[in-house]
């Protein structure tokens, strides 16, 4: 029963949002979706478009409002080019900000290229770390990661290093390449202070659940899932929510355990529990 539930995971939002229309007012989608920060927001938003009819032209106004305060040009036109959708495309704003991002990669462009001539070490980590930043901005996960590991023959410090790792595993999340997210993962946990920041743990945690997940080891995943420390909080909303961990974590800890490895590792574990606080319903569950 729980495998079965375990493969309905990505169609959770549908799930959330079909609640949202039947029993809520649309206003919920947007306390919903503010657990969500970034790429990650705009995606969950054009999701609850795509499979809920009765919140599509809300969804994409609040997507299209959203993404006008970015920069990632393509995926405002995929949301105004969608069927439903409320609000016309600005193509005068695309061409703004298409020129002010061009203006824009010129000069980091032009910057790390006088980092290197410097031979500054740090000037050109943050060079490559800028122009990875700017390509993933834009939605352009597949340069932002090679400006991200080109950062890693210029990392003097192991906050350096943990930094790029952490950048890696965000855009190949994104990407849906989990081999390197898994090796950038191990990275950073054998990166010397890696022990010592709380948040980067749980994040890191996060990660290779995510990845377990994705390979369907849901024993590897409940583990890591019900590890996570409240200390997560936002931080990693680029990715997924607080509630994300607790229900993802519930279902792979009720599928995967037996019932004494559940009772120490979830009903003992008062971290975990409260998270499950946020998420009632699989708080019920366990």
């Amino acid at each position: 029963f729980f495998f079965a539930l375990l493969r309905l995971i990505p169609q959770l939002p549908r799930a959330a949002c079909s609640a949202m229309s039947s029993s809520r007012p649309s206003s919920e989608m947007e306390s919903y979706i503010a657990a969500y920060a970034g790429h990650t927001r705009l995606k969950r938003l054009q999701f609850i478009a795509q499979h809920e009819p009765t919140l599509r032209a809300e969804a994409l106004r609040i997507a299209v409002e959203q993404a006008r305060q970015g920069v990632n040009t393509a995926l405002y036109q995929e949301l105004c080019a969608t069927e439903g959708c409320p609000v016309a495309r600005d193509d005068a704003w695309v061409d703004s900000v298409e020129k002010k991002a061009s203006a824009r990669l010129d000069k980091l462009e032009s910057d790390l290229a006088s980092h290197k001539t410097s031979l500054v070490k740090e000037s050109i980590r943050m060079g490559h770390s800028d122009l990875g930043d700017f390509h993933a901005s834009r939605g352009d996960f597949a340069t932002a990661l090679k400006c991200y590991v080109r950062t890693r023959d210029y990392c003097t410090t192991s906050r350096h290093t943990l930094s790029m790792c952490l950048a890696v595993v965000k855009v190949s999340i994104h990407m849906g390449n989990y081999t390197h997210v898994s090796n950038y993962v191990s990275k950073a946990e054998a990166t010397p202070d890696a022990g010592s920041d709380a948040v980067l743990t749980a994040q890191l945690r996060v990660a290779s659940a995510l990845t377990a997940l994705e390979a369907k080891k849901f024993r590897a995943a409940a583990r890591k899932f019900v590890e996570v420390s409240v200390e997560l909080g936002t931080s990693f909303s680029e990715v997924c929510s607080v509630s994300d961990v607790a229900l993802y974590g519930a279902l792979c800890a009720l599928a995967a355990f037996d019932r004494a490895e559940l009772s120490e590792r979830v009903v003992k574990n008062s971290a975990f529990r409260s998270m499950l606080e946020l998420y009632p319903e699989a708080r019920e569950i366990v």
